[in-house]
């Protein structure tokens, strides 16, 4: 505990807040390729197993990414777009695979939220 004479000469510091976005280099979005996919169990209430991406940045960063949506094409070396936004039930993930984008495909005969998963406007009838 300082004395009121150490506070009066040198002050509080105030504390340094880690950078979640240091992989992101601050932009909105982030090219890089598949290393490899393994899929990981989520923390205690829930158990399916999430599919993420092990993916190397532009910038050299290695990151793991989540992988929305049923089913996917990647495979080793595809190339990705990634976005921020944290996966809650997955330890040390957060940031997401773009579908539609590059090598990644969106998914076909999505209705709903389509453009959340790259799918394209179904011809009407």
């Amino acid at each position: 505990m300082p004395t009121l004479n150490q506070l009066i000469r040198h002050g509080r510091e105030e504390k340094r807040r880690t950078d979640r976005t240091r992989a992101s280099d601050q932009c909105p979005q982030k090219q890089g390729v598949r290393l490899r996919v393994p899929t990981r169990t989520p923390k205690k209430p829930n158990s399916a197993p999430r599919k993420i991406a092990k993916v190397r940045l532009s910038n050299r960063h290695d990151i793991f990414a989540h992988i929305p949506g049923e089913g996917h094409n990647l495979q080793e070396h595809s190339m990705v777009l990634i976005r921020g936004g944290r996966v809650k039930d997955s330890l040390g993930v957060k940031s997401h695979c773009i579908r539609g984008v590059k090598d990644f495909l969106g998914i076909p005969d999505r209705r709903r939220g389509r453009s959340k998963y790259g799918a394209e406007k179904p011809k009407s009838i």
